[in-house]
């Protein structure tokens, strides 16, 4: 059983078995493929898969197939003689390999050799694609710092689910994680933060620990690297004009009370502290937009946007100002204004903003591509604006929200249970919108918010299995919950194991 559940897979007799004188064959763009399957299989198996013109594992690309198969799409052959992986496009190679680490024993996860393990494959015949273009995991490094190795580990782990996009929230009110040269202080003072909240927000409980940390651009690059070898893009979020906290305690001069000296937030929750709307506020922004794409070079780029409290531009003699010489009815829509200028400067740039949907969403400009989280129906709308959709409805896809509603759930957000029924009852593209409404979007993700992951062991507790969830209708809408997805789960259960997964458990016993 695979996870994501293949579009089309038949089942054949007889078994191929991987063994030291398996040869891959692959030309052109196809070898750097097959250099990656050594590469995801060789720890565990220690098996060459030398290359040979006459190879038994044959890895092919036909841009013709690009009809059938599209961008991402690929056909795996498996027969007691030979296994064929086939693609219009390097995507869609990648793809197979990961099913192919899938057919063979979970012990070919490991990071480790597994002696005495024959590594053979079932005969099979699958052809396969997925329905969205977009499917990813944002992972919060802001409200606690996650260090690069788990970022790594995480690109290993959405690829072999296929995963495409690692969306990194980098900045926020409790921390600044992104390096930039222009402005040092960002990561000097605004990287560390004096404690952490330990309660929910609102709370008046603390840790009184000190949480610090930031990547240096040599690590964000190696990330960047890594997760392109694997067919996962890196979409890094600078948050604006709001959470911004933390760029304040940095620099107040770019904030609406230049004089006040603000230390990084140590709260959960919104903070009421934003971006000026004055020119230096706008520079600063895209000084860090173009060191961002530096490093970054994702077609997109997300802003934020969202949760932005308009009530210091209201009380802001300057801000009042700006807002009347634009001609706005009232300062709150200078959200609107301050995203499109700023996003401006990205499609100047061949880049492309994205931004959580808010209620004001009919301000962004069309190029923007949105992402609703607080209702559905907010990408319905966006779509008919025009917009291209990333859908990210906090009721199915946010994994710090529990599993359920047992007395003995780790802290996590408490308004909401996301169970893996629901999880994976998610639809990008909801039946009851109309043809190009659904032709607007572009997938889906799933978001870890980090205020209470401490841990490696929680991050997997949150992310598994509903990640698997959450991937699997994802690549194939057609995937029946009871039918196809719990069978498949529970097969890849020991692939969770292997990987070292802390994930779940009861989630998958109750499989």
């Amino acid at each position: 059983m695979i996870l994501p559940t293949p579009v089309d897979l038949a089942p054949a007799a007889g078994r191929f078995t991987l063994t030291e004188r398996t040869t891959v064959r692959a030309d052109g763009e196809a070898a750097a493929v097959a250099d990656l399957l050594r590469t995801l299989l060789r720890p565990a198996t220690g098996l060459p898969l030398a290359a040979g013109p006459e190879g038994t594992v044959v890895l092919t690309l036909d841009p013709a197939a690009g009809a059938e198969l599209g961008e991402e799409g690929y056909r795996l052959t498996v027969d007691p003689f030979q296994v064929t992986l086939h693609a219009a496009r390097p995507a869609g190679l990648r793809h197979a390999v990961q099913t192919l680490r899938q057919l063979l024993p979970p012990e070919a996860l490991s990071a480790a050799p597994v002696p005495g393990v024959e590594w053979s494959l079932p005969a099979v015949r699958i052809t396969d694609r997925p329905r969205h273009p977009w499917r990813g995991f944002m992972v919060d490094t802001a409200r606690h710092f996650q260090p690069l190795d788990r970022l790594l580990t995480t690109v290993d782990r959405i690829a072999l689910h296929k995963l495409n996009v690692l969306h990194l929230h980098l900045t926020d009110d409790q921390g600044w994680r992104l390096p930039v040269d222009a402005y040092p202080r960002l990561t000097e003072i605004g990287a560390r933060r004096a404690r952490s909240m330990s309660g929910h927000a609102g709370s008046t409980a603390y840790d009184a620990l000190p949480h610090q940390g930031a990547y240096t651009k040599a690590e964000l690059r190696h990330l960047v690297g890594y997760a392109a070898e694997r067919g996962v893009t890196v979409v890094p979020e600078i948050d604006m004009p709001g959470h911004t906290r933390a760029a304040l305690a940095a620099y107040p001069h770019l904030g609406n009370h230049p004089e006040r000296q603000l230390d990084v937030w140590t709260d959960w929750g919104v903070c009421e502290t934003v971006l000026g709307v004055h020119e230096e506020a706008l520079a600063f922004c895209r000084a860090v937009l173009d060191e961002t794409t530096e490093l970054f070079p994702s077609r997109y780029v997300h802003l934020g946007g969202d949760e932005c409290p308009t009530v210091e531009w209201e009380n802001s003699p300057a801000a009042r100002r700006r807002a009347a010489e634009l001609g706005l009815a009232a300062p709150a829509q200078l959200r609107g204004w301050f995203l499109g200028e700023v996003g401006r400067h990205l499609l100047a740039a061949g880049r492309v903003p994205v931004c959580w949907a808010e209620t004001d969403g009919a301000t962004l400009p069309v190029e923007f591509t949105v992402m609703p989280w607080r209702d559905a129906e907010h990408g319905r709308e966006a779509a008919r604006r025009g917009h291209d959709v990333v859908m990210a409805p906090h009721r199915a896809t946010y994994l710090d929200y529990p599993q359920s509603g047992r007395p003995d759930e780790p802290l996590g957000q408490a308004e909401h249970v996301v169970d893996l029924a629901t999880a994976h009852a998610h639809q990008a593209a909801p039946a009851h919108w109309d043809e190009a409404e659904r032709a607007r979007v572009l997938g889906t993700q799933a978001q870890l918010w980090s205020e209470f992951v401490t841990t490696a062991e929680h991050f997997d507790y949150l992310a598994y299995p509903r990640l698997c969830a959450i991937a699997d209708r994802a690549w194939n809408p057609d995937s029946d919950y009871a039918r196809d997805f719990l069978p498949a789960l529970a097969a890849h259960r020991p692939r969770l194991a292997a990987l070292g997964v802390h994930h779940a458990e009861r989630e998958l016993l109750a499989t």
